[in-house]
């Protein structure tokens, strides 16, 4: 029987498990993370490395220790230039990657890792009975969920026709079958117009010039973050916690979130890959397609852009994640709201000793809960309360 397991080995279940640790909650030996990866946040390092990312989009203050500093000391001590950009800090990807690592090695949890795919999750006799698709049982006394969305991805109608018809030629550039996009042959189309696209894109063209064409359904959408920095505190959070509705703090999350946009320095990158004929920049949206065995044209508008080969970043489905949440909603007598996600308290508990990290806790952290910020706030929420 452990005292505590978290479900989720990304940002936000290395958060927690910090956060646990180091406040003298939990030991190593009564603490177990769940995961199906071999590594702590393999998911956000295979993801990042993917498209390439420079530096974070957040700040040097969101991090997975417990002190807000943390991540610029170590920033001091180490061997990397240029390792803050711009006004905010924002961290290198690998000085903030080797920071995690460090804080995971002094906190030693890997001691604490099970590698294995939850199945169910019902309450016990003595606390939750966590079953793992491979028939294994896991117990413990308090369980945090801390799964994302990441598997949910979204892919267009279009695309799932072509990917029916040619599965090699479209696919989504956080599908885990994709990995090597060096083997990709160009011309390349990359479908999408937030951060992820244009990180993609300017790799891409780096790696093809003049073969790729990112094709958006808008124009630039340019924001620092991908939310009003006011969400970060209570200047935001105070207001939207006064709202007793559920349907209403749906309404103003999906509001709140700047979705699809680019922070000025990735949009300048872009631009002058574009200026420089290295990059076609298309504003329009895919209504259909020719496949043939050479080529697909792809119909935007009255053009058409034949690629060999089609990139989707196109981000994910923002529907509750975790197909066994289903059958613990059921089976425990959850409250959700109509949009399906879990109603909690202040400490995040869903009910006693169950607690929830991410976009389980949207409507009550708001538009940041899947952030790193979220994956603090939730984190200090917990520990707080114990």
């Amino acid at each position: 029987m452990f005292d505590w397991l978290v479900i989720g080995g990304g940002i936000h279940g290395c958060t927690i498990s910090n956060f646990l640790i180091q406040h003298g909650i939990v030991q190593n030996e009564k603490l177990c993370i769940v995961d199906p990866h071999s590594e702590p946040m393999a998911r956000w390092k295979r993801n990042t490395e993917k498209i390439s990312m420079s530096f974070l989009r957040s700040p040097s203050v969101h991090h997975i220790d417990v002190h807000p500093f943390s991540l610029q000391q170590f920033g001091k001590i180490s061997n990397l230039h240029n390792q803050f950009y711009g006004m905010y800090k924002r961290p290198s990807l690998q000085l903030f990657n080797d920071h995690c690592d460090q804080i995971i090695y002094d906190t030693n949890l890997k001691k604490s890792w099970y590698q294995g795919i939850v199945g169910k999750v019902r309450k016990g006799k003595d606390g939750w009975d966590v079953t793992l698709e491979n028939g294994n049982m896991i117990q413990s006394k308090n369980v945090v969920i801390a799964i994302s969305i990441n598997e949910q991805l979204y892919i267009p109608d279009w695309a799932k026709n072509l990917a029916s018809a040619s599965p090699q030629r479209v696919r989504h550039i956080f599908d885990d079958n994709l990995k090597d996009l060096k083997e990709i042959k160009p011309p390349i189309a990359i479908i999408g117009g937030g951060i992820t696209a244009a990180h993609l894109a300017i790799k891409m063209a780096g790696e093809f010039p003049g073969e790729v064409t990112l094709i958006k359904r808008h124009p630039f959408r340019i924001h620092d973050f991908d939310s009003d920095p006011g969400w970060l505190g209570l200047k935001r959070q105070g207001p939207f916690r006064m709202v007793k509705n559920y349907t209403s703090r749906r309404e103003q999350i999906v509001k709140a979130r700047l979705k699809g946009s680019v922070p000025t320095d990735v949009l300048r990158k872009v631009k002058g890959l574009v200026d420089k004929q290295k990059l076609r920049v298309v504003d329009g949206e895919v209504n259909s397609y020719t496949n043939d065995q050479e080529y697909v044209s792809l119909h935007v508008s009255s053009e058409s852009y034949q690629v060999q080969h089609v990139l989707l970043a196109t981000g994910f489905i923002p529907t509750r994640p975790g197909n066994w949440v289903e059958q613990l909603i059921e089976e425990e007598n959850l409250t959700c709201a109509n949009c399906g996600y879990p109603i909690v308290n202040r400490d995040l508990q869903w009910c006693p000793h169950l607690y929830v990290m991410g976009p389980l806790a949207e409507l009550e952290i708001g538009p940041i809960a899947r952030n790193i910020s979220g994956a603090r706030q939730a984190a200090e929420k917990i520990v707080s309360s114990l």
